[in-house]
């Protein structure tokens, strides 16, 4: 019995044994899958701005003219190259990971491999020393009872099944081994490419910037004209947006006119209401013979705006049309179907001139001559003015926020008129002495103005 008990015990031994390694090789989670289509989403995006800006500095240098409008697109073409470098080494961080990662892998799975490889010997050994069918026999036949028989059996089919499993998963870990390898292969050269896409791009930011202090540099014997040009552009820019907080201001008390017209309309209604109530009231008291004089009053409705200071209240279309607005921060189309921000948002010292501070209420968008301009969302005309220095000003409510579009040639719109997201409204004035094609882009809420680069779509 003691040779069958150590049948026995080697059995269980190698079935606990093997049901460690016979589970399955879990992969290691493809983490950075999205990111990585994120990265290669933005790079797209990087370089077709680039090819914008390649464009629009391509209408100017065939002028030849030297205008500071070069040098704005050339200083967005660097900041966004150095931006595609950046998005480039964070795509090598992410590709580099991702080879540590299935190097990592391939080793496991070699080291499980042995062990399997290992096990399955030391198996086929055992078995061949017990191939012997009446051994088998014995080892079942010497149970002390049917059931402990029946268990034996069970066992040792047990053995069998797990035999053939085991040598399913050295073939299935060997298939995986060389897929990792193949995969392993394929992020060394989609990582190589990338070095030498940055390599290219790094040369490309050379070139660029040495082109940006060439024009920089024949720029200053025109300072004087330029700082003339700038602080004119600064007194336009104050008449611009002192004729827009004026447009915004009527508007607002253009809408607390309207409130104050509704709410008066709604306590005529409500005095009708109430008068109509009374009569009907001494009607049934005459016709019972019981008059009571206190039925007569009319009492004071407590909710009541009359005589009361009515705040500016949005109406329910305004509401869900403003809520819509904010809801789209950030995915708002652009006014003009090609184009790039020149000059951003907020006070800054100027590209050209140093000292020179700029302070943007909008930002500067620079486009093709004879582009259209077009409405970020759906709105109601509330404004169309002519603003020396700043061509045509178009302003579009939409709820609570406003929008602002200014620098225009021709207007195809009038206050009133419901308008429709990218819905054309003008289009953009061509500067033939600056040789640019360039709006001013502005979103105020209420009185407070915003930076229109959060709002659009990139």
């Amino acid at each position: 019995m003691s040779q069958y008990r150590l049948i026995k015990n080697k059995l269980a031994r190698l079935l606990v044994f093997g049901f460690i390694f016979i589970s399955p090789v879990m992969l290691l989670a493809q983490g950075g899958k999205q990111n990585k289509k994120e990265l290669e989403n933005k790079k797209s995006k990087l370089k077709a701005e680039i090819n914008t800006i390649n464009e629009l500095l391509h209408e100017t240098k065939t002028s030849k003219k030297l205008s500071m409008n070069q040098v704005a697109m050339l200083n967005t073409k660097l900041k966004v190259r150095e931006e595609l470098i950046s998005t480039i080494n964070s795509e090598i961080r992410l590709i580099n990971n991702q080879i540590n990662s299935n190097q990592k892998e391939v080793n496991d799975l070699n080291a499980n491999l042995t062990k399997l490889k290992k096990e399955y010997a030391r198996m086929i050994y055992y078995g061949y020393r017990n191939k012997d069918s009446y051994n088998k026999l014995m080892f079942i036949f010497a149970a002390g009872d049917f059931n402990q028989a029946f268990q034996r059996l069970k066992y040792i089919q047990q053995y069998n099944e797990y035999r053939k499993k085991q040598a399913e998963a050295i073939a299935k870990t060997q298939t995986q081994i060389s897929e990792k390898i193949v995969e392993l292969e394929n992020k060394k050269k989609e990582k190589s490419q990338l070095l030498t896409g940055e390599e290219q791009e790094k040369l490309n930011l050379a070139k660029e910037k040495t082109e940006q202090e060439g024009v920089l540099v024949q720029l200053q014997d025109k300072e004087k004209q330029l700082k003339d040009q700038l602080e004119q552009k600064k007194r336009d820019s104050e008449a611009l947006n002192t004729a827009i907080k004026k447009l915004i201001q009527e508007e607002i008390k253009r809408q607390q006119e309207l409130a104050i017209v509704d709410a008066k309309k709604k306590e005529e209604a409500r005095k009708k209401k109430n008068e109509l109530a009374n009569k009907t009231k001494e009607q049934k008291n005459k016709n019972k013979n019981n008059t009571n004089p206190k039925t007569n009053e009319v009492k004071d409705d407590p909710k009541s705006t009359e005589n009361k200071p009515v705040a500016l209240e949005l109406t329910k279309e305004a509401e869900v049309l403003s809520a819509d607005f904010a809801s789209n921060k950030g995915k708002l189309p652009w006014p003009v179907t090609k184009g790039v921000i020149t000059d951003g948002f907020g006070p800054h010292e100027h590209p050209s001139i140093k000292g020179f501070i700029v302070d943007n209420k909008g930002v500067d968008i620079s486009t093709t001559k004879g582009a259209s301009c077009r409405a970020l969302f759906v709105g109601e005309v509330t404004g169309v003015v002519n603003v020396p220095g700043s061509g045509r000003v178009v302003i579009i409510r939409h709820g609570e926020y406003l929008s602002v579009y200014t620098n225009l040639e021709e207007v195809s719109v009038k206050t009133g008129d419901k308008i429709a997201s990218k819905q054309t409204i003008g289009s953009v004035s061509f500067n033939d002495d600056e040789d640019k094609t360039m709006m001013n882009l502005q979103i105020w809420k209420g009185q407070k103005i915003l930076n229109p680069s959060d709002w659009l779509y990139r």
